[in-house]
């Protein structure tokens, strides 16, 4: 069997991994280390939970250590892209773990908080610098940054950067570049557009793939439960009463509902805070902290928590709304059954949710076992006695093409929905001030252009004119 120290890394590293209790590198560690120790390109597919942050981590580390220069000012040796301000966060901090014998600089810059630490640190250069990509080129625009120097660039949640509209950003980030470097691209899944980007990338590159694309965890048990969208807040109490319920990720599909929920789970006795893009950046990290401390139960999510969070011994995920795109399904449940454990996963699947699940079924290659909770006398009678709460909370979404109310402008059918991501990068978010594209006009009757919406301190670029349509 492989051990860390038959790799060739550095002993400063090796000294660090062992402090942590890791001597047996997972199998994406073991082949792409020594790929891009050798300085070559690599193109990483492995599902969440794998260790792809260590597998080029480390490496990076070893060849910046043992070539040792003065960081560009305002500028760094190695670049990680992240899509997601917690993920950057987690990547800093396992690049510090491994590295804290090593004396290299490391930094992250993501939206949410204020440009004035960010410049301080890239003023004197870094060696390392992790980022989302619509702060980085906020700070490239403003010549607060400069990439002409760096030696590394790495692309990591290849995928979810292509679901939150971050491709053309990240072209224009690689423009600033020198072609004259190392490129390390790691994705769960490869779609056309990032086997594209992956071929304009990378040069010769080691392809390393560690399982089939959109497979699910082996060790994690799967559930699916068919109950009422009504109920489904019942269901949901009725799980928690089950003390091995004790650290859950529980996944919603908007932003209000990920409150509601958290709202709901607390009126029945169970600890919750929700995570999601509305939420500043400083309640977002007080509600993973307080998740990792167990300080509550449960952490009520949309899909922003869906990859790379990495939380350990959480429990159970539970899905109260399935996703609109099948692949999140695979990425929510990665959040458990991490680091050699096991876990459950259960979802609920209310009657105008059967296309999704069809679509996860396709997409991972699998029937997920079920239990018809429809119809239930316990559930109903839980749910005739709950506290009143907005049906949305309740999951009472009205059926497709049946949303108008009175007083409020009917919704658009299905095939006119928007598919420009929120803040979150969940699809299917409003984005009216953007559509119309290149030559389009607003609902004012002035030319717009396609171009990028600013949220919470991180940019969302919309593809302005992209149909949607339910999956089939």
């Amino acid at each position: 069997m492989t051990q860390f120290t038959d790799l060739g890394l550095a002993k400063p590293l090796l000294q660090a991994l062992t402090a942590e209790g890791y001597t047996t590198p997972t199998p994406i560690q073991a082949q792409a280390i020594p790929g891009v120790l050798s300085g070559r390109d690599l193109l990483g597919i492995a599902q969440t939970g794998t260790g792809k942050t260590a597998a080029f981590a480390l490496p990076i580390l070893h060849l910046l250590s043992a070539n040792p220069r003065p960081a560009p000012r305002r500028g760094c040796r190695a670049l990680v892209l992240s899509p997601t301000r917690e993920l950057a966060i987690q990547i800093a901090d396992s690049f510090r773990t491994y590295g804290k014998h090593l004396g290299l600089r490391v930094a992250t810059v993501f939206g949410g908080v204020k440009h004035g630490a960010q410049i301080k640190a890239l003023s004197t250069g870094l060696d390392i610098l992790v980022a989302t990509p619509g702060r980085l080129i906020d700070h490239l625009q403003e010549k607060n940054a400069q990439l002409r120097d760096t030696e590394i660039l790495v692309l990591d949640e290849a995928d979810q950067m292509l679901d939150l509209g971050f491709l053309p950003p990240i072209r224009k980030i690689v423009s600033h570049m020198n072609a004259k470097r190392q490129n390390l691209f790691f994705s769960a899944t490869m779609p056309a557009d990032i086997a594209k980007l992956a071929g304009d990338l990378l040069h010769d590159p080691l392809k390393v793939s560690v399982a089939p694309q959109s497979t699910t965890a082996e060790r994690v048990a799967q559930q699916i439960l068919f109950v009422e969208a009504g109920r489904k807040r019942a269901l949901l109490n009725e799980l928690f009463a089950d003390a091995n319920f004790s650290r859950v990720l529980v996944f919603t599909r908007t932003k209000r509902g990920a409150d509601r929920v958290a709202r709901s789970l607390e009126q029945a006795g169970v600890e919750a805070a929700a995570i999601h893009g509305d939420k500043s950046q400083s309640q977002r990290q007080r509600a993973l902290a307080a998740f990792k401390a167990g300080d509550v139960r449960a952490l009520v999510a949309t899909d922003i928590a869906a990859r790379g969070i990495d939380v350990d011994a959480v429990t159970h995920v539970v899905q109260f709304d399935l996703p609109e795109v099948p692949e999140a399904y695979v990425h929510r449940i990665g959040r458990t059954a991490r680091a050699g454990a096991s876990g459950s996963a259960v979802a609920f699947c209310a009657d105008d949710e059967r296309d999704l699940l069809r679509a996860i079924q396709k997409v991972t290659r699998q029937t997920i076992p079920s239990t018809d909770r429809r119809n239930d006398q316990a559930l109903g009678a839980a749910t005739a006695a709950a506290p009143s709460l907005p049906a949305e909370s309740r999951g009472e979404r009205p059926a497709r093409g049946q949303r108008h109310q009175p007083g409020r402008k009917p919704a658009r059918p299905p095939h006119q929905k928007s598919h420009a991501p929120h803040r979150d990068g969940a699809p299917g978010a409003s984005a009216k001030k953007h559509r119309g594209g290149k030559g389009g006009r607003n609902n004012q009757g002035k030319r717009t252009d396609s171009k990028p919406q600013s949220g919470n301190g991180e940019r969302r670029y919309v593809a302005a004119t992209t149909p949607w349509s339910p999956v089939k």
